[in-house]
């Protein structure tokens, strides 16, 4: 095991955790759930993104070829996603925060549809996970086990992550509409109104 591991480890572990948080919220009923969940995900993004950025820091602020460069090396693939999360993910986390707490009033007050439609928009899970995933690598070659897979373990590595990432992005999709459809009684109403009139 290569003694950088230990320095990207904690930087995955608190993005995997942002993004299973992430992908709990929608299934939260009841506003103060969804608030405190929130809360805890807004937190774990800010401290994934000030580790994400501190180890390159670290790695500048030193001479010569040290740990800190090693890891932050490893952490080029999920620049991208991270600067997304940064981007759109944290503004999104806030809006959500804001909004459950307006309506967290009693314990029992449940969470409308709307509120979790924009707890499962793809922008809030999607780059969390996507970063999560993007660290992989770094970690598989910082812990030795890449000498295992060899070189030719490359392109269906690559081919496997990025099918990973499609059904992540489709699951995200798929559910926002669900939640956004039943946030629209409007015009369910009105879509029943006329199939109403023709069995008059």
């Amino acid at each position: 095991m290569q003694s950088h591991l230990a320095l990207l480890l904690p930087v995955a572990t608190v993005w995997w955790v942002a993004g299973y948080l992430a992908d709990g919220l929608p299934r939260m009923t009841h506003a103060r759930g969804l608030r405190r969940h929130t809360g805890w995900l807004l937190g774990l993004t800010g401290a994934g993104l000030a580790l994400t950025v501190a180890l390159p820091i670290a790695g500048l602020s030193t001479p010569g070829a040290t740990l800190a460069d090693r890891a932050a090396s490893g952490l080029t693939l999920a620049a991208v996603p991270a600067a997304v999360v940064a981007i759109c993910t944290v503004r999104r986390v806030r809006r959500l925060l804001a909004g459950a707490s307006t309506l967290a009033t009693a314990p029992r007050t449940p969470a409308p549809h709307g509120l979790r439609a924009a707890a499962a928009h793809p922008l809030i899970g999607l780059p969390l996970q996507v970063t999560g995933l993007a660290l992989l690598p770094a970690l598989i070659a910082a812990s030795g086990a890449g000498q295992f897979l060899g070189p030719d373990a490359a392109g269906p590595a690559v081919t496997v992550g990025a099918l990973g990432v499609a059904a992540i992005g489709v699951r995200h999709a798929l559910r926002h509409n669900r939640l956004a459809e039943l946030a629209m009684p409007e015009r369910t109403a009105a879509s029943a109104q006329p199939a109403r009139a023709l069995h008059v």
